[in-house]
């Protein structure tokens, strides 16, 4: 799906233009969700994704996704990417993060050193329909309320609550000029300021001291140590596992040796005052990471740099890019390489993102080149812990990250067209608490043939 041209249109025009969606799919059809009766195993489609993936971690990623509904949900981004690609969609388009759930909406530090609320995860990034971000976001908080055992009527009002604030923020943005659309953020420290609640804004407080503490500095505190006088990245294994314990040393020296040029190589995707900045730094050590739990199994190098001395740390993420989950129902990307679809996508969405955000593609042992994007690993990074939410809290968080949604695909979809095709009543979030609830069951059925496929031996978990 191609992006928006709007230069050439009136504000009415394009507001009629959104407007005429709601006939073609009207507010209310965003309700309903029925599996059709072909649809994809969905066990069939994780097994797709682990046959391209390191074969001793995905052990780890079916063990972490058989915890919980909502844990699987967090693994089962391609799994919803085939459901939506089933359902009829608006045709007014935005960049997509492609993964919305609510623990990829987090604090983080803009170059400036400002906390900022912004989503977080971009490996799924494509242009779409912006209501299949939308969809998940609701999904996700639903799961999450499930899991802490509110009632359905709690539920149905974080949802409407999310969607309200997706619906308001965008119609705020369509009021807005341009480059205001553009330069709008999610300061830190205005979040507690949006909410009357106050248990809300005692634990916004918390959360962003938490956030300031959680450096590249703390990181390199807890991730290393001095090893025969020499500060090396500290074994975890299988979660770290240094290149010196992961392979044979002549392989071991290959893979740093492609690790080293990555980091070279990757320095001409960013700007030329950063690239002299990351020049200042030297590779020192390197080991592979498991992170997250979709992308368990993935290939993830952390790097660590050296500047001035052993107390001037620099740690980078470089993390393995493959084709977007929702590549095979939408238009292709007009990124070939992975790792710099990933980067853009960010780059557009984000209100500020990385300094040291990039990408590169490297050639491994095994002969095969592989997409990477690179960026720091921790910088002032805080996550929500949706188990310590109450209802009240939930609401308040859903909100945020109905609000921050709309600002991140203001930037590059049409504001208005998607505000006029919303409307200021409720007849979209009516319909997103129906699909929310309707697509949790789904989940759930789901996560139970992953631990019966676990328990018949089908997979492996660990």
């Amino acid at each position: 799906m191609s992006m928006p041209n709007t230069a050439a249109l009136t504000p009415s025009e394009r507001a009629a233009g959104g407007k005429r969606e709601r006939a073609r799919v009207p507010r209310s059809s965003h309700g309903p969700f029925e599996p059709p009766p072909d649809r994809p195993d969905p066990l069939g489609i994780l097994e797709g994704q682990s046959a391209e993936r390191v074969p001793e971690l995905v052990p780890i990623r079916y063990g972490r996704m058989m915890e919980s509904p909502f844990r699987f949900y967090r693994g089962a981004a391609a799994i919803m990417a085939s459901d939506l690609g089933t359902l009829p969609h608006t045709g007014l388009t935005a960049q997509l993060c492609g993964d919305a759930h609510m623990l990829n909406f987090r604090l983080l530090a803009s170059p400036e050193r400002h906390l900022m609320f912004d989503i977080n995860d971009f490996d799924e990034t494509l242009p779409g329909p912006w209501e299949w971000d939308v969809k998940r976001l609701a999904t996700s908080l639903v799961i999450a309320a499930r899991a802490n055992t509110f009632p359905r009527r709690e539920r149905r009002a974080i949802v409407l609550g999310c969607a309200r604030g997706y619906r308001e923020r965008m119609a705020e943005l369509a009021s807005m000029n341009t480059l205001d659309v553009w330069y709008a953020q999610d300061d830190a420290d205005r979040l507690s300021a949006l909410q009357s609640d106050r248990a809300f804004r005692r634990r916004a407080a918390e959360a962003t001291a938490r956030a300031r503490t959680r450096t590249g500095v703390q990181a390199f505190a807890k991730l290393t140590e001095i090893s025969d006088g020499v500060r090396r990245i500290t074994p975890d294994p299988p979660l770290i596992t240094p290149l010196r314990d992961l392979l044979p040393e002549q392989q071991e020296a290959e893979l740093a040796e492609a690790l080293r040029e990555l980091v070279s190589g990757y320095a001409e995707t960013l700007s030329s005052e950063r690239r002299r900045l990351l020049r200042r730094y030297r590779v020192v050590d390197m080991a592979r990471k498991v992170v997250g739990v979709g992308s368990v199994g993935t290939r993830c190098w952390i790097i660590l740099m050296l500047g001035r001395d052993d107390g001037d740390p620099l740690l980078l993420q470089a993390k393995e890019a493959g084709e977007s989950v929702l590549a095979p129902f939408l238009e292709s990307s007009e990124y070939k390489q992975h790792g710099q679809r990933v980067v853009a996508g960010q780059r557009l969405m984000q209100a500020a993102s990385d300094i040291f955000l990039g990408w590169r593609t490297v050639t491994g042992i095994d002969g095969r080149a592989r997409d990477f994007y690179v960026r720091q690993l921790r910088d002032w990074k805080g996550i929500a812990q949706p188990e310590r939410m109450s209802p009240a809290l939930m609401d308040a968080f859903g909100r945020l990250c109905g609000a921050s949604l709309a600002r991140a695909h203001a930037r590059s979809g049409d504001p208005i067209a998607i505000a006029a095709y919303l409307g200021g009543g409720d007849a979209f979030d009516l319909a997103l608490t129906e699909f929310a609830e309707t697509y949790a069951d789904q989940n759930e059925r789901d996560h139970r043939a992953l631990v019966d496929a676990v328990e018949s031996g089908r997979f492996t978990a660990g």
